[in-house]
């Protein structure tokens, strides 16, 4: 009896620390997954937004679809290499910050074959700038040439600034309810936030260029 007891109570600790083990796994899969969707949100907004904010303040002041076109593209060209050099430059910062960690604690705690297996595991984790800096760049793209295809064949001014507008809040409702879904946070908030964000930035954008624009006419 007292042998099955033993027997009962040894599967059960097996069985907690199994559990105690799976629940870290989870934390660092869900911790890794928010950084990329961080950075590809991010990106991606900012492209929609910045593209958008862009073309909609020159549409303020100019009718003329082909220079709303060319400032939407340099915009799109401008801000991918931005996102892609800063983003660069920020992961390669925090990896020389992890791997001067790691070298830290070899010096401290010692090595042995366990504990160079660990090592070796984390430097397999650590970021990797390249990867980062294409993959902002390509989210900031995806999001800038919403904007761009948008207003491209629309030759109405009014009508066209109306669809940009409209395109805009769209992607921007898009990307922040798949962020928010993927990353187990509120979709609601975070679309309203996303939402409400852009139409200020193009709100100001526009209103500050087509008050300068009239008073440079004026002047």
């Amino acid at each position: 009896m007292a042998a099955q007891n033993n027997v009962q109570l040894t599967a059960i600790k097996e069985s907690d620390n199994h559990n105690k083990k799976q629940v870290p796994e989870e934390d660092s899969d869900y911790s890794q997954r928010s950084q990329w969707l961080r950075a590809a949100t991010l990106g991606a907004t900012d492209g929609l937004v910045t593209t958008a904010s862009l073309m909609m303040g020159v549409g303020a002041v100019q009718k003329d679809i082909n220079a709303m076109i060319l400032v939407g593209f340099a915009a799109l060209f401008a801000g991918a290499c931005s996102m892609a050099i800063g983003e660069f430059v920020s992961v390669y910062s925090q990896l020389d910050i992890e791997l001067a960690q790691i070298k830290r604690e070899t010096k401290i705690k010692g090595q042995n074959h366990h504990e160079q297996q660990e090592e070796e595991d984390k430097k397999e984790g650590l970021p990797n700038p390249l990867l980062a800096a294409v993959a902002s760049a390509v989210a900031f793209s995806l999001g800038g040439i919403i904007p761009i295809l948008a207003a491209g064949f629309i030759s109405n001014h009014k009508v066209r600034m109306g669809v940009v507008v409209a395109a805009v809040s769209l992607g921007l409702f898009v990307f922040g309810g798949v962020g928010a879904i993927l990353g187990k946070s509120p979709a609601a908030r975070s679309c309203a936030r996303v939402l409400i964000g852009g139409w200020m930035a193009m709100a100001i954008t526009f209103g500050l260029t087509k008050l300068i624009g009239t008073a440079g006419m004026e002047m």
